[in-house]
């Protein structure tokens, strides 16, 4: 796989365009000749392979399909439960940085199905290390039917009660969790509400501030969400684009991490193995299928919750807008920080994890 990817890397054909040094119109030209150059010639796969097969992975039968994640257990037995959920355009190399900050816990990391790392969505064996990546991935699954899933592997791991955190595509199938499962999920951590309510609330029915959010989200959906709609509408189209040229999966990939990022939160080397991961295990198209299949969000959660608004993110949510869907307890701003909060702000995304594991008893 490494000879090949090099060996395309080096057959690269760079396609110029006038908005070529234009930063505001996606990677530059000279920002992707680095990471390529980087990517054929300096960076080392295999060393990031052996350290994330390191992590104490396991694959368990979670009814539907079985279910590959990191289960660092504490050394207390009787430690609480948390859930960490990864989104897109990532993996659970998002919360790779959290992972030692939470030893006092019951850690359980997924990698969502269709994701880099996911199991073949067939039966699993009994639970066991499970360090291999090679290509196998599943077909397309909505949150909903991800949502299914973990719960199912939490139930085979004997973890009956817990707290579920994430954002992006993983807060939103910690909002399903929690809404489909009351009796399991004992708190929320988020750092953003799922997307979609976004696009399908009533304006009118929300107070001011919530319903100028609104606006203010329309707004971003139409400048930056572009890729939301070419994934969703035409993901065939785009897998073969991305999936046939590691420059292509770069550039659509490193655009996200950096924009959505506050400041420079990735070395060279970091970028590459977050896009690596797609490429080693070939799930950039698979990845979309959170994205493609419909869902069905609850309309509020009774489960106490903590949301974490980090100033760089894309969509901060005010707290009125929280209010309107999540049985808010907390609501914590912090002066810095994106998207990817558990990897560029992980002791800050700790301390908000530990109030809604608080919060939950």
């Amino acid at each position: 796989m490494i000879d090949d990817l090099r060996e395309r890397l080096h057959r690269t054909r760079r396609v110029a365009t006038p908005w070529s040094t234009d930063g505001r119109r996606g990677i530059t030209g000279a920002r992707l000749d680095d990471l390529l150059d980087h990517w054929a010639h300096g960076y080392d796969w295999s060393t990031h392979e052996r350290r994330i097969a390191a992590l104490p992975w396991v694959t368990v039968d979670a009814g539907d399909g079985a279910l590959r994640l990191i289960h660092q257990r504490s050394a207390d037995p009787d430690a609480p439960v948390v859930v960490l959920l990864h989104g897109w355009p990532d993996s659970v190399l998002r919360f790779e940085r959290l992972l030692p900050l939470l030893t006092d816990l019951h850690v359980v990391v997924p990698a969502l199905p269709g994701f880099p790392f996911a199991a073949p969505m067939a039966p699993a064996a009994p639970p066991g290390p499970s360090p291999d990546f090679s290509p196998g991935f599943s077909p397309g699954f909505s949150a909903g039917r991800i949502a299914g899933l973990v719960a199912g592997a939490l139930e085979a791991l004997g973890h009956p009660r817990y707290t579920v955190s994430g954002g992006d595509v993983g807060g939103t199938v910690a909002e399903l969790l929690a809404g489909e499962h009351p009796d399991r999920v004992a708190a929320l951590h988020l750092t953003n509400l799922a997307p979609q309510r976004a696009l399908t609330a009533d304006p009118a029915g929300l107070p001011p501030d919530a319903a100028a959010y609104l606006r203010r989200a329309g707004q971003w959906f139409r400048s930056d969400g572009g890729y939301i709609l070419q994934q969703s509408t035409r993901p065939n189209t785009l897998a073969v684009a991305l999936g046939d040229s590691p420059a292509g999966l770069a550039a659509w990939l490193v655009e996200k991490l950096e924009a959505w990022s506050d400041g420079p939160a990735f070395t060279p080397d970091e970028l590459l193995t977050w896009v690596t991961a797609y490429w080693a295990t070939g799930t950039i198209g698979t990845s979309f299928g959170t994205y493609v299949e419909p869902v069905e969000l609850p309309d509020r959660i009774a489960a106490p919750a903590v949301l974490s608004v980090f100033a760089h993110d894309t969509k901060p949510e005010p707290r009125s807008y929280a209010e309107a869907f999540l049985n808010l307890r907390a609501y914590v701003t912090h002066p810095a920080g994106g998207h990817f909060a558990a990897w560029e702000q992980p002791a800050a995304y700790a301390a908000d994890l530990r109030r809604a594991v608080a919060l939950g008893g």
